[in-house]
C-alpha cells in the first residue's frame, strides 16, 4: 500500500532516511514459529517494504506459549495466521506468505528476491541445508541465522557471530531439551536481535 496520512501518522517517529531505506527492502523469513513469527511482527512495525514468509506448519496450542498467534487462530497454516496479525499491525508492508516446506529445490523460487534472509527453522538438518544453499545461491547475500535459544536467563550468552555474509545470533550452545518447548522471553530477545540486525544491515551501519 502507498503511503497516506496514516502512514504518515504511524511512522511519524521514525527516522525517515532510515524509513525510506527500508520501504524499499524484500526480507524473507524462513519459518513462521517462535523465532519467525516475532521477527515478522518487528519487521512491519518498522516498516519494511515486503516480507517473504514460508512455513509448512499449522497453529497448535502449545504454540500459544511463544508464537505470535492467538486461540481463534489455532489449526490454520501458520503463514495464513500470522499474515493476519500482521495486517492488523499495518497494512504498509507487503506479504507474500508459502504454507510449504522449505526444500533446496524450491529455496530460490521462494526467497529469490529477497535481499536478506533470516532463518527461523526449528530442524537441524533444515537450519543447515537452507544455510547451505542459500549461501551457494547467493553468496553476497546476508543470512541472519540462530543458535541457542534454550533455557531461561542468560542474557549475557546472547550475542552475534559474523562469518562473512552469515550472521549467527543466540547464545550457541543452549539447546531446547527434549519435550519442552523454548521459554517465550527468551526467544522474542532472539528474534527481536535478528530484526534488529536485519534493518543495521539494510541500512548500511553494520561496521
Amino acid at each position: 500500500m502507498k503511503p497516506d496520512k496514516l502512514f504518515a501518522e504511524m511512522f511519524s517517529g521514525q527516522d525517515q532516511q532510515l524509513l525510506q531505506i527500508w520501504r524499499q527492502a524484500t526480507v524473507g523469513i524462513a519459518g513462521a514459529g517462535g523465532l519467525g513469527s516475532n521477527v515478522a511482527v518487528a519487521l512491519t512495525r518498522a516498516g519494511i517494504g515486503k516480507l517473504i514468509i514460508a512455513d509448512h506448519d499449522s497453529v497448535s496450542k502449545p504454540n500459544l506459549t511463544r508464537q505470535q498467534f492467538f486461540l481463534r487462530q489455532v489449526g490454520l497454516p501458520k503463514v495464513a495466521a500470522l499474515q493476519d496479525t500482521l495486517r492488523k499491525i499495518s497494512p504498509y508492508t507487503e506479504l507474500s506468505v508459502y504454507p510449504q516446506k522449505i526444500t533446496e529445490q524450491n529455496l530460490s523460487g521462494i526467497f529469490g528476491k529477497a535481499d536478506l534472509l533470516i532463518e527461523a527453522l526449528d530442524d537441524a538438518e533444515q537450519k543447515e541445508m537452507l544455510i547451505e544453499t542459500w549461501q551457494s545461491l547467493y553468496p553476497e547475500r546476508y543470512l541472519i541465522a540462530a543458535s541457542g535459544i534454550g533455557g531461561v536467563g542468560k542474557n549475557e550468552l546472547l550475542h552475534t557471530e559474523q562469518m562473512g555474509t552469515l550472521f549467527i545470533v543466540g547464545d550457541g550452545v543452549s539447546e531446547i531439551q527434549p519435550g519442552e518447548s523454548p521459554v517465550s522471553a527468551r526467544v522474542a530477545v532472539v528474534a527481536n536481535m535478528q530484526a534488529n540486525l536485519c534493518l543495521e544491515l539494510l541500512a548500511g551501519l553494520r561496521k
